[in-house]
């Protein structure tokens, strides 16, 4: 098999959207299987991309008040088991380790599948006055969740990157707004860089963070139909406080109880960034956070080449003088078609063709990796036309992720016609519900959708009077569809 051939991809989106994304995550070297189940390799080119998201996050993260910390990656089972819930809801998903070179432990350590029992004893000793809060704190890590069982990269994963949020609050009210606006910089996060609309809403009660008060979330529908659960934010209300002794004097000399938060957003982002916007040729990313945003492919015959070399050389030096991340591809050994192909399927969002004619004519020729789009531009203020086209592949990516979405939200107020349309379409089912878990069992019985948000407003009217499921009086309107 030739190189050409074995850069391409083989499996079709549109019919084997699995084995389609594995094949775009290797051969687009975002990761790697690890040799252990359920464990990925970051390959640089996918560990970029965490760190494009990084680099946005954490500056409206610290803009906002939160300082980064870092807290140990293995927790006491004695401080796991201060908060009830949280031993419940992770138990079955928690990774021990019980020894230390040839000892025995006196007390097994947890490996996080989550940082509020090591963090909040801590943050109990740091507060003691209201003048000590709000307390903003926030870790890049990773965290371990032995849950995986077929290996999805970045989707599902037993150890997964993220980063998690912190909080100390003296009123309830402004813990709320600290969720809100965390929940606001997720959705941001998605919509304004990696072009990915969202839906915002909360989870119901009985698939809320366990010992949260309430879990808003923002899900992103997938080109196959499914959701993607992709940040969540939480009210904790008193119950972590309480749990590890978290209280504080008040202006009037009381002890009071704090309230508190945490807010989450992971790697499966990057799944969803994949999912969304690649093709049967590649990865295609925003150019927000491409690891390359432009790649200038020089055309030169044997009686021109210093001449399109050196041209090409000058644009992108005026491109990195600019601030963009350019890749000039100048390899000998590969002819332009072969550059075209490997890019493409590296995602890189903005291609620079340059020939004799260009040189001639003091122009570029600039193709947009989402649909091929070609126009000719003058050499003249070339970084600012630039910038010009990445918007317009923005735009592109956004807008066609945004007719997914619009034109996959459908209402069902019976069983059949939930089924059915999940079935048929994928997508979101708004439906009237009770409130009652049984009936959301119903549903994922018969068809592995589950119910991903109902709407933030708890005082919103449902969209039927009844539950589409047992009749009863309808509470508020659930959104089932199937989910990553």
């Amino acid at each position: 098999m030739s190189n050409e051939q074995e850069l391409g991809i083989t499996e079709s989106k549109e019919y084997s959207p699995g084995d389609w994304y594995a094949e775009v995550v290797q051969k687009a070297e975002l990761a790697d299987y690890a040799p252990m189940g359920g464990f990925i390799v970051t390959r640089p080119r996918g560990y970029a991309l965490w760190e494009g998201i990084q680099d946005h996050l954490d500056g409206w993260f610290k803009d906002t008040g939160s300082q980064n910390a870092y807290f140990p990656a293995l927790i006491p089972e004695s401080y796991l088991e201060r908060e009830s819930d949280i031993v419940e809801g992770f138990d079955p998903e928690v990774a021990w380790v019980t020894q230390g070179g040839h000892d025995e432990l006196e007390e097994r350590l947890a490996f996080r599948p989550t940082s509020e029992s090591i963090i909040t004893p801590f943050m109990s000793e740091w507060v003691r006055s209201h003048r000590d809060l709000p307390l903003r704190l926030n870790q890049w890590c990773s965290v371990i969740r032995w849950e995986a069982t077929e290996t999805k990269p970045f989707f599902r994963t037993k150890e997964f990157l993220w980063q998690e949020g912190h909080t100390a609050h003296e009123t309830e009210e402004e813990a709320w707004d600290e969720t809100m606006l965390r929940l606001d910089q997720y959705e941001r996060l998605m919509e304004e860089v990696l072009a990915i609309p969202v839906m915002r809403g909360r989870k119901p009660a009985h698939d809320k963070f366990p010992g949260a008060h309430t879990t808003t979330s923002i899900e992103a529908l997938m080109p196959d139909g499914k959701s993607v659960q992709s940040a969540t934010s939480h009210y904790l209300g008193q119950g972590f406080a309480e749990a590890y002794d978290l209280v504080f004097t008040d202006a009037d000399e009381e002890d009071r109880v704090a309230h508190t938060t945490s807010w989450g957003l992971s790697w499966r982002s990057l799944g969803a960034l994949i999912m969304t916007h690649s093709d049967d040729q590649g990865f295609v990313c925003p150019p927000a956070i491409a690891p390359e945003q432009v790649v200038v492919v020089p055309i030169w015959q044997e009686d021109n080449r210093e001449e399109v070399l050196d041209y090409a050389e000058d644009v992108a030096e005026d491109l990195e003088s600019a601030g963009i991340r350019v890749e000039l591809d100048d390899r000998d050994e590969r002819n332009p078609g072969f550059k075209f192909n490997e890019w493409e399927l590296k995602g890189v969002p903005v291609r620079f063709e340059i020939g004799p004619n260009e040189v001639e004519d003091e122009e570029v020729t600039v193709v947009h990796r989402p649909d091929g789009e070609s126009v000719t531009e003058d050499r003249d203020d070339i970084a600012e036309t630039t910038r010009d086209h990445f918007d317009a592949v923005f735009d592109k990516l956004y807008e066609a992720a945004e007719q997914n979405l619009e034109e996959n939200v459908r209402e069902a107020y019976e069983v059949p016609q939930i089924l059915g349309t999940i079935g048929q379409h994928g997508g979101y089912v708004k439906t009237p519900w009770c409130g009652d878990e049984a009936c959301e069992t119903v549903v994922k019985d018969e068809i592995a959708a589950e119910i991903v948000m109902v709407p933030l407003d708890r005082d919103e009217e449902p969209i039927g009077e009844e539950c589409a499921v047992c009749g009863d009086e309808a509470e508020e309107t659930a959104y089932f569809a199937k989910s990553y």
